[in-house]
């Protein structure tokens, strides 16, 4: 992996991404899946997903708070393990509905419920094979001035905006003109 990722940009060749890569906004998240402002703000994001459509390229960053979030480290493990088998999204999706439950056991189930090798998954979390990945994810964040989730970057610049679906919209429109 690269240790030169573009701190407050999605990079489409290291990022998981969603949406178009020709998109005029591109929103990237750090966050936590641990974290209740992030399954707070993941609702939203699938909104603006919805209404932006190829207009929007969405990049999703960890950035595991394990002091606070002591199960955020797993559970990003197991979205990048299930992005090795093919499915971070839906894993990622998952992960946020359920940021109550986010036990090993938990993890494995989640694997199991979307026919991943649960086996190999929980695995691969175990033995942090991805920490190496999820450090680097990290990092960036520390680097671009990230000190809390989830932290928003719209074509590169930090949004500190209220996080609600209509001052979001707001923001994105004006960056993309």
């Amino acid at each position: 992996m690269s240790a030169r990722i573009a701190l407050t940009l999605p990079d489409p060749e290291r990022d998981h991404i969603s949406g178009s890569v020709d998109g005029s906004i591109r929103l990237l998240e750090y966050g936590d899946y641990e974290c209740p402002s992030c399954g707070m703000a993941q609702p939203i994001v699938k909104e603006i997903q919805r209404q932006l459509g190829g207009d929007l390229l969405f990049a999703f960053r960890h950035f595991p708070l394990t002091k606070i979030h002591p199960h955020s480290e797993h559970a990003a493990e197991a979205a990048e393990a299930a992005g090795t088998q093919g499915i971070f999204w839906d894993m990622h999706d998952l992960l946020f509905e359920n940021q109550g439950a986010l036990e090993d056991e938990d993890l494995t189930a989640y694997a199991a419920e979307l026919g991943l090798d649960k086996t190999r998954l929980i695995r691969e979390v175990t033995s942090s094979l991805y920490a190496a990945r999820i450090r680097e994810d990290f990092k960036s964040g520390i680097r671009g001035g990230v000190n809390g989730t989830p932290t928003f970057f719209i074509n590169g610049e930090r949004y500190d905006g209220a996080l609600d679906l209509r001052h979001l919209l707001n923001s994105l429109a004006f960056h993309s003109t």
